[in-house]
């Protein structure tokens, strides 16, 4: 018995150009200002539904604060590897740095000791490098709370504070929450992030990639 002829698109180009092609068709992206429309194009693409269009939640000019940090070198500060695996480093217009502290030496040990998760630690271990990065949160909704944590702490003692924040952490237990925090206390640090549960890994490192290629196809 031979094998079926499957009629489908081979070519990776090829399937990314129709991806796109068709996310413009359908989706109604033409309200979004600047390069948000790049961002939502992206998002769309990563969780494969036009809806997520609609659940970004962004401060003004938020975009454009990302890309103006990436261009002077920014650091880009990540919560788990998968989000720093899904940063393309042939976009990044300055071979700006990406740092995940998940696996640095005692994170775990300490994580452990106090009963909270890695990427919380983690998140602590930016330190200084927080000051004029570009945080992009994909994961877990204990990294945002902490890093809000930390930037409220920082108003009362002249501590770092990032250029913007990608806000995008996943999950039924504290994802919608974290967002909604970040939205309430970002105060005037830009952030971009989407409303509910919906988030993950992909979906940040797609909204870091469509900023960084400065809302190029």
């Amino acid at each position: 018995m031979s094998s079926p002829d499957f009629d489908y698109v081979r070519g990776p180009d090829a399937i990314t150009r129709l991806s796109f092609k068709r996310i413009r068709s359908e989706a109604k992206l033409g309200h979004l200002p600047g390069l948000m429309s790049a961002v939502a194009e992206r998002v769309v693409h990563a969780v494969a539904s036009l809806e997520a269009a609609d659940h970004l939640r962004f401060s003004e000019g938020a975009p454009e604060a990302v890309r103006e940090a990436l261009l002077k070198g920014a650091p880009i500060l990540v919560d788990v590897e998968m989000v720093s695996r899904g940063i393309t480093r042939n976009f990044l217009p300055a071979h700006n740095d990406v740092i995940c502290c998940l696996s640095d030496e005692g994170v775990r040990d300490e994580a452990k000791a106090r009963g909270e998760t890695r990427s919380a630690i983690g998140v602590e271990q930016w330190g200084k490098r927080l000051d004029g990065a570009v945080v992009v949160i994909g994961n877990a909704p204990t990294a945002l709370f902490r890093l809000l944590e930390i930037m409220l702490d920082g108003e009362q003692n002249n501590g770092p504070k990032p250029a913007a924040i990608l806000g995008f952490p996943v999950g039924f237990v504290g994802a919608a929450e974290s967002k909604n925090a970040l939205a309430q206390y970002a105060g005037d640090v830009p952030f971009i992030t989407l409303a509910g549960r919906l988030g993950g890994s992909p979906v940040a490192a797609a909204a870091l990639n469509a900023i960084a290629l400065g809302g190029n196809p």
